[in-house]
C-alpha cells in the first residue's frame, strides 16, 4: 500500500514513522509511505501559502492552489482531507481505507482550506470532536491504525483478530511479577485451566464494554453464555470458579 500525506510539516511525521511497526512495515515493502511539503509548491516568492478569508473573519485561509498542484505532483489516489466536518473516523473506515492501494491524506491547518479543495478530494475526515491545531495528528493516527490492518503487518494474526473494538473491549492483561507492591495477579491466570481462563477473559471484556461502552455491546453478537455473565454483572456479582 502507498500513503502520500501532503502537509506544511513534514518534520511531525519523522519520529513515528521511523519507528515500531511502521517502520518495520516500510521495510518489508508492505508499505510506501511519501511525506509531501506543499508549501514547496507555492507560487509566492515567499512560499506563503495562506491568505485573509473573503468576506472577513478571524485566522488566515489555506489557498488552493499549492494543495492541487501538490496533487498534480504524484499519481492519482483515494484521497482524504482531515477536516472537522468531516465522517467521524472509526475501525470500520479504518478497514475500509487499508484496502486502497493509494491512500493520499491531505492536513488541513490554521483556520482551514479553500472550499474549493473539496472538489479535488474524494473525502473527508475528522477523527473526533475536539479541535486540533492541525491535520497532522489526524493523518498519524490514520496512517497507524490503517497500518495495522494491511495483510502481514503484524507479526501475531491473532492480536489483531482479538484487540478492542473488533467485538468487545479487551480483557485485562498481566505479567510478571506474580504481585507488585500488593497487587496480585488473578489467581485464575495462574491456575493452567485453560477453560476458565477463557471464561475469565470473556467475562472481563463484557464487564470493562457494559461499563464503558455500552454502544458496543448493543451491537455485539452475543452467545447464550455472554447473556448468563452479562446478568451476573448486572447484578454486581463475580464470576466464581
Amino acid at each position: 500500500m502507498r500513503i502520500d500525506v501532503l502537509t506544511l510539516f513534514p518534520e511531525m511525521f519523522t519520529g513515528v514513522v521511523n519507528s515500531s511497526i511502521l517502520q518495520r512495515a516500510i521495510n518489508e515493502n508492505h508499505l510506501e509511505i511519501n511525506i509531501i511539503d506543499y508549501r514547496k509548491f507555492s507560487l509566492d516568492k515567499n512560499y506563503k501559502v495562506d491568505d485573509y478569508p473573503y468576506g472577513g473573519g478571524a485566522g488566515m485561509v489555506i489557498e488552493v492552489e499549492p494543495i492541487v498542484l501538490a496533487l498534480r505532483s504524484i499519481p492519482k489516489g483515494y484521497t482524504v482531507l482531515t477536516s472537522p466536518k468531516g465522517v467521524t473516523y472509526n475501525q470500520d473506515k479504518a478497514k475500509e481505507l487499508s484496502k486502497k492501494d493509494h491512500l493520499i491524506i491531505v492536513c488541513g491547518h490554521y483556520e482551514g482550506i479553500d472550499n474549493r479543495i473539496t472538489n479535488y478530494i474524494d473525502e473527508e475526515i475528522s477523527i473526533g470532536d475536539y479541535i486540533l491545531t492541525g491535520g497532522e495528528i489526524a493523518a498519524l493516527a490514520m496512517i497507524d491504525s490503517i497500518a495495522r490492518l494491511i495483510p502481514n503487518v503484524l507479526g501475531n494474526q491473532e492480536s489483531l483478530q482479538s484487540e478492542s473494538f473488533e467485538e468487545l473491549l479487551e480483557y485485562p492483561q498481566y505479567t510478571r511479577p506474580e504481585e507488585f507492591e500488593g497487587l496480585k495477579v488473578p489467581s485464575v491466570l495462574l491456575s493452567g485451566h485453560h477453560e476458565n481462563v477463557r471464561k475469565w477473559r470473556r467475562f472481563q471484556s463484557l464487564k470493562k464494554t457494559y461499563e464503558r461502552r455500552q454502544d458496543i455491546l448493543e451491537k455485539a453478537n452475543l452467545t447464550k453464555e455472554d447473556l448468563k455473565f452479562l446478568d451476573l454483572i448486572k447484578e454486581g456479582k463475580d464470576l466464581e470458579f
